[in-house]
Order: structure tokens, then sequence, then C-alpha cells
């Protein structure tokens, strides 16, 4: 049996040069790269949603959408360091601007809601895409972003059924941010 030596073995690597161990399907790449900047767009609507709800004194409200864009900031850079680790360079799109305005609290909410579940449909999307190229690294990356993403979307529907009961009552909104301002 012959040894393997660094000049008898061939590696693939990616755009950067780092090694890699498996090629990634070109249509995923572009999903994750796709994926990534959904993150870095949800990140900004929320700082807007975060901003807004503390120009009306709502500070718990507030608290909770600055926490919330931080984590997305969090998951965009997560996805782009699993790109890293595939061998891959990252490709960041422009960041959409946000909307800055609301009639309403409920308004704001109601899209925040619809945001995670449009982030969950891209994650699930994205799990389908990975097992129909056999990339078993992929899915294995994307198994707790998803359950983590569920928890996120059962937390927005809470929070959006709580405001729609509040009816854009002023009392009922200010227990709320109260609630909000406790974590």
């Amino acid at each position: 049996m012959q040894s393997a030596t660094s000049s008898s073995i061939n590696l693939n690597t990616g755009p950067s040069g780092r090694a890699i161990a498996q090629p990634m399907d070109k249509d995923l790449l572009e999903a994750l790269y796709q994926h990534t900047s959904l993150e870095r767009d949800s990140s900004a609507q929320y700082l807007a949603m975060s901003l807004w709800l503390l120009e009306r004194e709502l500070r718990g409200f507030s608290n909770f959408f600055k926490k919330e864009s931080l984590s997305e900031q969090e998951h965009g850079f997560n996805f782009a360091k699993y790109i890293i680790a595939r061998g891959q360079s990252v490709e960041l799109d422009a960041v959409t601007k946000p909307i800055q305005n609301w009639n309403s609290v409920e308004e704001l909410v109601t899209l925040s809601f619809q945001m995670e579940a449009d982030v969950t449909t891209s994650v699930q999307q994205l799990y389908s895409m990975a097992e129909r190229s056999n990339d078993t690294r992929t899915t294995v990356f994307l198994d707790p972003v998803i359950d983590e993403q569920i928890k996120s979307e059962d937390e927005m529907a809470y929070l959006l059924g709580k405001v729609k009961f509040a009816k854009n009552d002023p009392s009922a909104l200010f227990i709320i941010d109260n609630e909000l301002n406790i974590d």
C-alpha cells in the first residue's frame, strides 16, 4: 500500500483557494446568497421598526425589535461563515431600504410576522434544495436554523395576537410594552 504525499493528493479548492471536501450545487449556493441577503434586509427592517417605536415612547417594543435586528444580523453572518466553511466566497447584495413609517403598532407587528414567515419559507426551500442535491452538510447546518426559525415565527405570532387583541388601545399597548421591557 502506497502512502499519500502532499504532491500526490489533488485537492478541490473554492474561489478563495480554500480546500473543499464537497463541491456545492451552484443553485444551492445562489439560494444561500439570497437567504443571507434576506437576513440582512430583515435586520435593517427590524432596526427601522425599533427606531419608529422608540420615537413613540414604546421602549419595550423598541428593545424587542432591536434584539430582533441584532439576531437577524447574526443569522446573516452565520450563513456567510457557512458559505466560507464550504470554500466559497461570500457575495453580498445591497441592503434594501426598510419601510420606516406605519399607521399603527399592529401594522408594524403584522409586517414583522410576515417577515418571519418569509424567512421560514426561505430556510425550508434551502433545505429542500440541499436534499435534492444530496448535500448533507447543508441539511445538517440548516437543522438548528429551522428549529430556531419556527420558534421565532411562533413568538411573533404570539405578539401579533396580543397586539390585535389590544385593538390600538394605548393603555393595552403600554401594558404589552411594559411586558416586553422586562426582558
